[in-house]
């Protein structure tokens, strides 16, 4: 029984088993069970046939706390999530397993500590090395050298230990061997036990130094090879860094002498036709270069039959100012004619489609098993996973339906433009449902700026005010009597199977012939199915549009999805009410789909509701219009 009890190490491996008695509970008590302790991790077993197929349990050693309790017992526990109370047979095997789980300790915590530092300590060590040249390979080998030597030493050390230990033991046993009285034998027992346990820790101790030595001189051989590297890359870029500055000198001499063979008086005839074409090619490369006095705006007209875009289309737009996107064809220059100063325009024509997004797989589970509970800023996120637009691009297409602001301004009833402006709020979720992607977070200080004053009447800007936590300010003012502003902070939390996203901030519209007022926030979106399956996106939560000049109200309900609701999928429901409560208007719909609103001509109160024992409210309505539908995507 105490042979099965034993630890067996296994010394290369740094491998330690045994059986040890665990703390089940208080009706089984203590129970034994088979412990492996490999690589910085203590895992058990109820029989040896198990360790094949079936772990009763792991536990980290290396944020793991290591308690004695008395002469066998001993706690092992991470914080908390797991403790394992331990009892050897007796206190040498415990003292064996306490040594040994201290040793996997400390080499775990190391190990840990050079994976995290590799990445810093590797290359800022390399210069170091390049610059110390032969003097510091020697200092290294003389340190190795010098950590041999005291290893030797406490190898002999350990000879004498053992020896005299041995020596002790044999004296103790002989001792043990006469007819004593009860105390003095286990006296007897108690000293031979402590002698096993010097033994024990001193070879651990002499075991521990060998590793140490054996890691420096592997260390020492990738310093070696590392400094051999830098020392040839150093050499070939000082001989590419010679040629370059040979090819750059004689290039600066043959145009030198080009330019005077140019200028001479000989060729000033010859020369002129040539030197007309060159100005001219000059002219058209110049076309797109930085001007020193450039004009404070430019305008880029586009064609009036594409301004009814979706928001989709509206993400390509940056990539219009640049002059190598082959998917715009500049046209000629022509007069802007509503110029007084007569400046010429480059027209553009819009891009009817944007590129495909590419197809990679991608494993998230693999980059998100560890951000659960973080914030979306804090999360490291794939590329593929992000749109080709950043935040302050995203945020612009809230304008795409500016078209029912244009309607709410010419509006004489303030309860009807509230209707319009309620659409409107609904109408910045429209795309959502395909938008799987995350934009880019903007640079602090970046802006994007969208002109539509020619097709649509108004200007917007948006600027990224804040980096951590990320904010964005956005103004847009309208010819046609309106102007609209909003702050947007965006709280994220990552729950595993989901994502939510919490906007925080407030969204202002004002109208400037009735000086109508209205604020209103935006809804929580749960991006569902982040590690498997499909993703989709849902809406939900309530909105409240408020008209601070004359106190009336909407409020707005979007109903979450649910698999066993009966109910159209992405429903939007609200009532406008004024001042008193009293309900003028009824919206409905869905956010993906259309807006609908009927106006009440009566209202009272019906049955109760089953689930909450409260009265329901009934409208009689009109016949519903239609207040705002989506526009197909391109």
């Amino acid at each position: 029984m105490s042979e099965a009890k034993t630890p067996t190490p296994t010394p290369p491996g740094d491998t330690y088993k045994g059986w040890v008695f665990k703390w089940t509970n208080y009706i089984k008590g203590y129970q034994r069970r088979w412990f492996v302790l490999s690589n910085g991790l203590l895992s058990y077993y109820r029989t040896q046939a198990e360790m094949g197929h079936t772990c009763r349990g792991t536990i980290n050693l290396a944020t793991a706390t290591i308690t004695v309790d008395d002469a066998c017992n001993f706690v092992i526990s991470n914080g908390g999530a797991q403790t394992y109370h331990l009892k050897a047979s007796c206190e040498v095997e415990r003292q064996r397993w306490i040594t040994a789980l201290e040793l996997a300790k400390a080499k775990a915590v190391r190990m840990q500590a050079e994976s995290d530092d590799s990445g810093d300590d590797f290359p800022s060590s390399s210069p170091r090395i390049t610059q110390g040249g032969g003097s510091q390979n020697s200092e290294v080998q003389s340190a190795l050298r010098t950590l041999s030597n005291k290893v030797e030493d406490l190898s002999t050390c350990n000879d004498l230990i053992s020896k005299h230990g041995s020596a002790l033991q044999r004296s103790l046993a002989e001792l043990d061997g006469l007819r004593l009285t009860g105390e003095a034998g286990d006296k007897i027992r108690q000293v031979t036990e402590r002698a096993t346990l010097f033994r024990i820790t001193s070879n651990a101790m002499i075991n521990a130094c060998r590793d140490f030595l054996t890691l420096a001189q592997t260390h020492s051989k990738r310093w070696q090879k590392a400094l051999q590297a830098e020392r040839e890359q150093r050499v070939r870029l000082e001989e590419t860094l010679e040629q370059l500055a040979k090819q750059h000198n004689h290039l600066e001499r043959a145009f030198r002498g080009a330019a005077q063979a140019n200028a001479s008086p000989d060729n000033k005839g010859a020369a002129g036709p040539g030197k007309g074409e060159a100005s001219d090619e000059d002219d058209d490369n110049e076309f797109f270069d930085a001007m020193e006095e450039a004009p404070e705006f430019i305008t880029v007209p586009a064609d009036p039959q594409f301004h009814k875009r979706s928001s989709s289309n509206i993400s390509g737009l940056n990539s219009e100012l640049c002059a190598d996107d082959q998917s715009l064809n500049e046209e000629p220059l022509a007069m802007n004619q509503e110029s007084p100063s007569q400046e010429l325009v480059p027209l553009k024509k819009r891009r009817t489609r944007i590129p495909d997004k590419p197809n990679y797989s991608l494993n998230l589970w693999s980059i998100m098993k560890n951000c659960i509970g973080k914030e979306l800023s804090k999360i490291p996120m794939p590329v593929n996973f992000n749109e080709p637009i950043s935040m302050l691009q995203r945020l612009s297409e809230d304008l795409e339906y500016h078209e029912l602001l244009d309607k709410a301004a010419k509006c004489q009833n303030s309860l009807e433009q509230m209707c319009y402006v309620a659409a409107f709020a609904v109408s910045a979720y429209s795309t959502t449902v395909y938008r799987t992607g995350k934009p880019f977070n903007p640079l602090l200080g970046e802006t994007y700026e969208l002109d539509r004053k020619r097709e649509s009447g108004y200007r917007s800007l948006c600027e990224q005010v804040s980096h951590h936590p990320p904010a964005a300010a956005h103004h847009a003012i309208s010819d046609r009597g309106w102007t609209l502003r909003q702050e947007i902070t965006v709280a994220s939390k990552f729950r595993g199977k989901y994502l939510s996203i919490m906007p925080l901030g407030t969204i202002h519209a004002v109208f400037e012939k009735s000086n109508n007022h209205y604020t209103w926030k935006k809804v929580n979106t749960t991006v569902h199915n982040i590690i498997v399956g499909k993703l989709w996106i849902d809406q939900s939560g309530e909105i409240d549009v408020v008209n601070h000049t004359t106190g009336d109200r909407c409020h707005l309900k979007f109903a979450p999805y649910s698999y066993f609701s009966r109910d159209v999928a992405r429903k939007v429901t609200g009532v406008v009410m004024d001042k008193d409560g009293k309900a003028h208007y009824v919206l409905s719909g869905t956010w993906d789909e259309k807006m609908e609103f009927s106006k009440v001509m009566q209202s009272s109160r019906g049955g109760e509701n089953g689930t909450e024992g409260k009265q329901k409210t009934v409208y009689q309505t009109l016949k519903a219009r239609e207040l705002w539908r989506r526009n197909p995507l391109p």
